[in-house]
């Protein structure tokens, strides 16, 4: 999804949390949330659209049954700590889902974050987006899926905590999402998808 400027709503420059949340419940589209202001989500491009749908077939299919479950960009992640509201493209829980005072819409504890990279917004997701994220106790690993090129980023937390970076650049390569002791292949991921290699 892409972000729009931030939005004004009530004529008003910030929102509480509550306000927001009421709001959200309301509205038609989606907004990000950020200490105060909204940000509107637009839609997005064919090549981001079929690679969400890919990557959330995939896991859906290779999680079945088992402990982790992937969410595609209609559930919404909250970040207590730096007071984040965010929809990534996919989020996979493993265990049970943790949400906001049990409201059953704000889930706190993805494990993996997945982000479809848009040409507008993948600096933000690649920097701001990602220091926002590395605030949620639970989140081992996130990648970044380039839209325009074969290309995926997996941060992943290692024994020391510290966030390594692992490149996927070619179709025949095999991502490996260790949080979930899943692989998956490149070529699978950007199926239908027309674009350099």
């Amino acid at each position: 999804m892409e972000v729009r400027e931030p939005a004004v709503a009530y004529g008003r420059q910030k929102l509480t949390i509550e306000e927001y949340l009421a709001m959200e419940e309301a509205a038609v589209e989606k907004h990000e949330y950020f200490k105060g202001e909204i940000f509107a989500m637009s839609g997005s491009k064919v090549p981001h659209n079929r690679i969400s749908g890919n990557l959330y077939a995939i896991l859906h299919q290779k999680l079945k049954g088992k402990n982790c479950r992937p969410y595609n960009s209609d559930q919404r992640i909250h970040i207590e700590a730096n007071t984040l509201f965010t929809y990534p493209d996919i989020s996979v829980v493993c265990g049970e889902d943790v949400t906001l005072n049990n409201d059953n819409w704000n889930i706190l504890n993805p494990t993996v974050i997945i982000e479809v990279l848009s040409p507008s917004t993948k600096n933000y997701d690649r920097g701001e987006k990602f220091r926002l994220y590395r605030d949620i106790p639970m989140l081992q690993e996130y990648i970044l899926v380039d839209s325009e090129h074969v290309h995926i980023e997996v941060f992943r937390l290692n024994a020391a905590h510290r966030w390594e970076l692992e490149e996927y650049n070619f179709l025949k390569d095999q991502l490996y999402i260790k949080a979930i002791n899943e692989i998956i292949p490149v070529a699978e991921i950007y199926d239908g998808v027309r674009m350099d290699a």
